[in-house]
């Protein structure tokens, strides 16, 4: 039996309770029950947009470091929106991937995967109709921030970290772990060792302790 990874990616914060995990799973075992494939770990991407590039993902990033130490040799994914929406970093992070040797499928189109021209060409146009929509689904965004901005004088975006109950004490912490010497990558397993947990509930990665690091530096927070 071939053995897999699954990644699973959601854009927003407000997305990691709904249902989009739970969708995407559900067809990923789906696809590996159907084809004799073992699911053995399975990496979720929590609010990080389809935008960002694969290695400055926590997630992806610590699939590939998997990836290389254990054997596993395939990646499914549901879509290749899941993936990415940028067609740029799509078909990089593809190429990458082969270059290590490493497969990535997409279960909902898995013949976009081969490399023959006429299905790389078809994916390329899937992932730039992607883009698209996700440029599409921005600008609406957009026009509504500026229309409740000029209606109420102000529009409330996402919070940055430090501004809940619990966090700046969470940001002193990563200073004084800092101060230490310590790296990104070691101040998240430390704190993920002493089990503080992410505004999420979820793990630390030296990606996250990075920019928070940096944006409360720059607000003199």
């Amino acid at each position: 039996m071939q053995k897999a990874f699954a990644y699973l990616r959601v854009s927003g914060q407000s997305q990691v309770a709904g249902d989009g995990f739970t969708r995407q799973r559900a067809a990923i075992k789906a696809y590996a029950a159907a084809h004799d494939i073992k699911i053995t770990r399975e990496f979720r991407e929590e609010g990080v947009s389809g935008t960002v590039e694969s290695m400055n993902r926590p997630a992806f990033s610590e699939m590939m470091t998997a990836l290389h130490g254990n054997g596993v040799r395939t990646v499914l994914i549901e879509r290749l929106d899941r993936l990415s929406r940028d067609v740029v970093t799509q078909e990089i992070t593809i190429r990458d991937m082969r270059r290590y040797g490493f497969s990535i499928v997409s279960v909902a189109e898995p013949d976009l995967m081969e490399n023959d021209p006429s299905r790389k060409a078809f994916r390329q146009m899937m992932g730039v109709f992607a883009e698209f929509e996700k440029d599409t689904i921005v600008a609406k965004l957009r026009g509504a921030r500026m229309r409740k901005r000029a209606q109420e004088g102000r529009c409330e975006g996402r919070k940055p970290y430090g501004h809940f109950e619990g966090e700046g004490a969470v940001i002193e912490r990563m200073r004084a772990l800092r101060a230490e010497g310590l790296g990104f990558d070691r101040i998240a397993a430390a704190m993920n060792a002493e089990g503080i947990k992410t505004r999420t509930r979820g793990r630390w990665h030296g990606v996250m302790v990075n920019r928070i690091l940096k944006a409360s530096e720059e607000k003199g927070v």
